[in-house]
C-alpha cells in the first residue's frame, strides 16, 4: 500500500549538492520535503533545537529516557517496509523497552548526490505515518548531502526522547531464578524478507518485515505487570543475543525449549538453504520479557489481544546456574549452549 505524499512545489528529480550547501536549495529542500512531510509543530519553527515543557513531561514520569541510532540497511525498500519505517520503529522500540513512553524523535540523514527525491518523499511519508500511529512527533533535524559514491544512497539516524513512569524498573540485570522468558511473536521475518529483497539468491518466500512499533504494547503490558524484570527488542544478532545479554548481566542461566520457539515454515526453508540459524536472524518488531512466572498467564493473555502481539508466547525459563549461559533443548532431546553471535550472519540489515 503505497503511502500519500506531502503536497509539495518543491522542483527536480534527484539531490545534487546545491541541496546541502546552505542557501536557496537547500531552504527548499527542508521547506518542501521535510516540514511539509513530517508537519510537526515544532520542526516547523525553523529553530536549531526543539523546546518542550518539563512540566508537561514530568506528569508522564519521574526520568527522562534516551536513545539514538543509525540505519544503512539494503536494499532501502523491502517487503512490509523500508529505511523510513526502520528507523522510526528501532528508535521507538529502543525506547519502550525500558519502560519509557516515547514522545519526540530527531531525524539526521545523510543522502547521496542523484539520490532520486520522489524516494526520499515515499521515505519521509513512511516516517510520518509510522512515528503517527505510535503517538510520537519527529522535532528536529538534519541534513547533509554527500557526493557520488561517498554514501550508498541513504543514511537515516534517528535520536528518541521519552518519560519513564516512577513505578517501572527494566533492567537486563533483573533476572531471577524462576523466572519465565516471553516473545511477542515469530522471529527471524525481518532478516528473511531483507534476503528476499536483496534479490541474490532465487528463492520464492512471502515473508514481510515484522517492522512494527511496540509502545502500545508495553504499555499495556506494565498496566497488568508493573514489575517486568527485563525486556529487550532483539534486532541485530536476534533472539539469541538478547538472551546472552540477560544471562551475562544477571549471572542466572535461560533454558530455552526449541519445539515452542515460534518460526515461519518459509523463514526455517531460508535458513536451511543459507546455512543460518533463526536464533541469530534480526527483528525488528519483537520484544523478549523476563518476568515473574506468576504473571506470565495474564501477560500472554493480555498479549495476544494486541495485534502486535497475537502469538505471543512462553519460549523458556530462568535457572541459577550455570551462570551467563544460555541453553537449548533441542527437538531430538539433547540440549546446545548458545552463544552471543560471531560476526555477521548478514550485513547491513538495519
Amino acid at each position: 500500500m503505497s503511502l500519500p505524499l506531502a503536497k509539495t512545489k518543491f522542483s527536480g528529480k534527484t539531490i545534487t549538492l546545491s541541496h546541502g550547501a546552505g542557501g536557496k536549495a537547500m531552504h527548499d529542500l527542508i521547506k518542501e520535503i521535510f516540514i511539509a512531510g513530517f508537519d510537526s509543530p515544532e520542526l516547523s519553527l525553523l529553530e536549531d533545537q526543539a523546546r518542550f515543557d518539563l512540566n508537561e513531561l514530568t506528569k508522564l514520569g519521574n526520568r527522562l529516557a534516551m536513545t539514538t541510532d543509525s540505519y544503512v540497511v539494503d536494499p532501502l525498500f523491502f517487503p512490509g517496509g523500508d529505511i523510513g519505517k526502520l528507523a522510526v520503529t528501532g528508535t521507538i522500540n529502543d525506547l519502550a523497552v525500558g519502560g519509557a513512553i516515547p514522545l519526540y524523535l530527531t531525524c539526521g540523514m545523510i543522502i547521496e548526490e542523484g539520490f532520486p527525491i520522489d524516494d526520499l518523499q515515499r521515505i519521509v511519508a513512511s516516517m510520518k505515518a509510522t512515528a503517527d500511529a505510535a503517538g510520537v512527533r519527529i522535532v528536529t533535524g538534519d541534513t547533509k548531502i554527500v557526493p557520488r559514491g561517498a554514501a550508498d544512497k541513504l543514511f537515516i539516524n534517528t535520536a528518541g526522547i521519552g518519560v519513564i513512569a516512577k513505578s517501572s524498573n527494566i533492567l537486563a540485570s533483573r533476572a531471577m531464578a524462576g523466572d519465565v522468558v516471553i516473545i511477542n511473536g515469530y522471529i527471524g521475518d525481518h532478516g528473511a524478507a531483507i534476503v528476499d529483497a536483496r534479490g541474490e539468491l532465487a528463492l520464492e518466500i512471502d515473508v514481510e518485515t515484522d517492522c512494527q512499533p511496540l509502545n502500545d504494547l508495553i504499555q499495556q503490558m506494565l498496566a497488568v505487570c508493573p514489575d517486568i524484570h527485563c525486556m529487550r527488542d532483539a534486532t541485530r544478532g536476534g533472539l539469541a543475543t538478547v538472551l546472552n545479554e540477560f544471562a551475562m548481566s544477571s549471572n542466572i542461566a535461560i533454558q530455552l525449549e526449541q519445539t515452542k520457539i515460534p518460526v515461519r515454515e518459509e523463514v526455517r526453508g531460508v535458513c536451511e538453504v543459507l546455512g543460518l540459524d533463526p536464533l541469530y536472524l534480526a527483528n525488528e518488531g519483537k520484544l523478549v520479557a523476563v518476568v515473574k512466572q506468576e504473571d506470565a498467564d495474564k501477560l500472554i493473555k493480555l498479549m495476544r489481544q494486541h495485534p502486535a502481539g497475537k502469538n505471543s508466547c512462553v519460549i523458556g525459563n530462568v535457572e541459577a546456574s550455570p551462570q551467563g549461559k544460555v541453553i537449548l533443548a533441542t527437538g531430538f532431546g539433547g540440549n546446545r549452549i548458545i552463544d552471543m553471535l560471531v560476526g555477521e550472519q548478514l550485513p547491513r540489515i538495519c
